[in-house]
């Protein structure tokens, strides 16, 4: 059986639709996926054994550029290598007003969510056989269930994103004075896009010195000259710290892979540390986790207490947020860093002894 998935964005959302993927390849035989997907997440779907093409679409750069030569042929390409293939199933797991009008480009039947489903409503217009999947679900399950309703199959009891991690080899990197450090390490996720999301920097310097002085060691990842300058603010007040160089997605993952326990806050590379089932903490304050959230079997998820929480919004308007203490926004006052460490240290079965 031919499918083509349609997931096109964003991070997240690409590794929301893994796990019902794998339950796919278990449960379907001679099931052969192409995935259509943002050019920008066209390596992820090649780490899943199922899919055997990956059809990527540059539709975030070519809006801002329509009229122009280039980017039509562009455009132009990709609807003939799109309708190159006849498939048994379309499947628009995205289920969002431009994913469905790129799903009713391909050949085959069309499948997605009915309208009282969808959180864009219109987006079922497109589809020939809509489906009915209960909203208020994180997205993981309700994928899963969308895919075992189109290709007829139980969903299975086991969770998995059906990566093999053991793909990426330990990177060579340097801590201090040692030029190929062996030990145990953390990796910190400190970078993210609202600054609602950020856990406040006073606190990754808390982390990193308990992580530290439990006899390990810390990396930090950056992606900007903004989480580039925290990471050096952060690994200029900890000895033990190393700031790795800018570096792209499957060069990270082999820092992700091999690391014994991952820090993120409300970010996608958290989605990927949860993919890699990685012993991971996961921070949640402004934001809700309940629908969208980091899910995995290694994942301990951790949300504010305040009452505004999680409050969605990119800006914090709390009375608390001019009151002088440095942790900001106020709702990660509740999380704070022995209690994030302590978690981190649950996932690995350990206690902590700082």
């Amino acid at each position: 059986m031919k499918v083509l998935l349609v997931k096109m964005s964003s991070l997240g959302d690409v590794f929301h639709a893994l796990p019902a993927v794998q339950d796919a390849y278990q449960q379907v035989p001679n099931l052969e996926i192409h995935w259509l997907v943002e050019e920008a997440f066209a390596d992820i779907p090649n780490w899943h054994p199922a899919v055997t093409k990956v059809i990527p679409i540059a539709w975030r750069r070519w809006r801002k550029n329509l009229s122009n030569g280039d980017v039509r042929a562009e455009m132009k390409a990709f609807y003939k290598d799109l309708r190159s293939t006849e498939y048994d199933i379309v499947l628009d797991a995205q289920c969002l007003i431009k994913s469905a009008v790129v799903t009713r480009m391909a050949k085959g039947p069309r499948y997605g969510l009915d309208k009282q489903s969808c959180r864009e409503p219109l987006a079922a217009m497109a589809y020939q056989h809509p489906q009915s999947v209960a909203k208020g679900q994180h997205a993981i399950p309700r994928v899963r269930q969308l895919l075992s309703q189109v290709l007829d199959y139980t969903i299975p009891d086991t969770f998995s994103y059906g990566i093999d991690r053991s793909r990426w080899p330990r990177p060579e990197f340097k801590v201090g004075n040692d030029e190929n450090y062996q030990g145990d390490y953390w990796l910190f996720l400190h970078g993210t896009t609202w600054d609602t999301k950020l856990w406040p920097e006073v606190y990754w310097c808390e982390l990193a010195r308990l992580t530290v002085a439990s006899g390990r060691k810390v990396v930090l990842p950056w992606g900007n000259d903004e989480e580039k300058s925290r990471a050096e603010r952060i690994a200029s007040q900890v000895d033990g710290v190393e700031v790795l160089p800018k570096m792209g997605l499957n060069a990270l993952n082999a820092y992700l892979a091999h690391a014994q326990a991952v820090v993120g806050v409300d970010t996608g590379l958290s989605h990927v540390v949860a993919a890699l089932e990685v012993p991971s903490v996961a921070i949640y304050g402004a934001t809700d986790a309940v629908l969208t959230g980091v899910l995995g079997p290694k994942v301990e998820v951790l949300s504010s207490n305040l009452s505004c929480a999680p409050c969605l919004n990119k800006q914090c308007d709390h009375p608390d947020r001019n009151d002088g203490n440095p942790a900001q926004p106020p709702c990660y006052r509740s999380i704070a860093p022995q209690r994030v460490f302590d978690a981190a240290l649950n996932k690995l079965g350990l206690i902590s002894k700082v």
